[in-house]
Formats: C-alpha cells, sequence, structure tokens
C-alpha cells in the first residue's frame, strides 16, 4: 500500500475528524483525484512537442496522458480547431498517492528559489491548483536529455466540502504551503 495512504488512515483522517467534528469516517475529507495537465503551444507548429511532451507526463503520471484537442480556432496564436494543443492525466487510488508522496518529497524541494505554496489557489469547493514551471523537476526525467522545458498545471481534487477542510487535508499530508502571517 502507498505510504500516504497508510498516513491518511491511521493519522491524518483521524485528526480531521477530531478538529471538524466529523461523526462518520465517511464524512472525513480525504483525496479523490489527482489532473495533471500541459498545454503544449509549441505543437501548433511541430507534432514532435507534443510527443515529447507525452512522453514525460508518462513517466511522471505512470500511466498514459490523453491529448486535448482545441475546440476553436483562434488566428491570433495560429491555433486551428481540432489541432492538438495539450495533453492531460488523471490519477486515482494508489498511483494518486505515489504521486503525491513524489511531488511533495522530491519535486517541490528541487525547485529553484521556492518559498511555499500559495493557499490562495483554492476554488471554493476544496479543490486546490499549483503550477509547475519545468518538467525537469521530477526525478524520473533526465535533464541532460530534455529537449524543451514545458510547465504543467496540478490540480488536487478532494471531498472536502470547504477550502478550510481541504488546506488541512493537504498540510496534513506534507504540502508546504507559506505560513499565514496573523
Amino acid at each position: 500500500m502507498a505510504r500516504l495512504k497508510d498516513l491518511y488512515h491511521s493519522k491524518i483522517a483521524p485528526e480531521l475528524a477530531k478538529e471538524f467534528g466529523y461523526k462518520s469516517p465517511m464524512a472525513v475529507p480525504r483525496m479523490q483525484k489527482v489532473v495533471i495537465s500541459m498545454g503544449v503551444g509549441r505543437a501548433t507548429q511541430d507534432k514532435k512537442f507534443i510527443e515529447l511532451a507525452k512522453k514525460d507526463l508518462a513517466m511522471i503520471a505512470g500511466q498514459m496522458p490523453v491529448v486535448c484537442k482545441a475546440k476553436k480556432s483562434v488566428s491570433n496564436f495560429k491555433v486551428r480547431e481540432g489541432q492538438e494543443t495539450g495533453l492531460k492525466v488523471t490519477v486515482r487510488g494508489a498511483r494518486m498517492y505515489e504521486f503525491m508522496d513524489r511531488l511533495i518529497n522530491l519535486a517541490i524541494p528541487r525547485v529553484r528559489d521556492f518559498r511555499g505554496l500559495e493557499d490562495a489557489s483554492f476554488d471554493g469547493r476544496g479543490n486546490y491548483s499549483m503550477g509547475l514551471a519545468e518538467q525537469s523537476v521530477f526525478p524520473e526525467i533526465n535533464a541532460a536529455k530534455l529537449e524543451f522545458q514545458q510547465g504543467m498545471n496540478i490540480t488536487f481534487v478532494t471531498t472536502a466540502k470547504t477550502d478550510r477542510e481541504a488546506l488541512r487535508l493537504l498540510q496534513l499530508f506534507g504540502m508546504p504551503f507559506k505560513r499565514q502571517e496573523s
């Protein structure tokens, strides 16, 4: 079983139940899924960029990403309807916990000039989104063989009803949020 899943069941869930006064263990907030997406704008000029990004994202997530196509044509961006412009992958279950473990303990500490994650990036319904400027912070990616840097968006979808509950859940998992000044 994944290390973070064990941590959730043994320490995090009981602490959240006590802190927020949940009577039922099913009411305690938990992780539902993690969605990782990459917008590959360079793919409009050369298709090899989407293939390179697809390979990198598959190594990071542990499963093959889905190619996203443009819904509308935008002449300013030289994008036509139906053109491949991005990638996304949704991880659940054991893969989700493994990905979170690598992100929190290996990738985020490797980000240059990192001063903590913003806690203002919650959506009001208990989901948190963050971005990474480059994929090379993950240990699976060999920085020497990288042909181009590509950023990614990561969304943590929880069952929490409020942002405060979701923030506490992610803090207990070890997400390095900036300290709140009060």
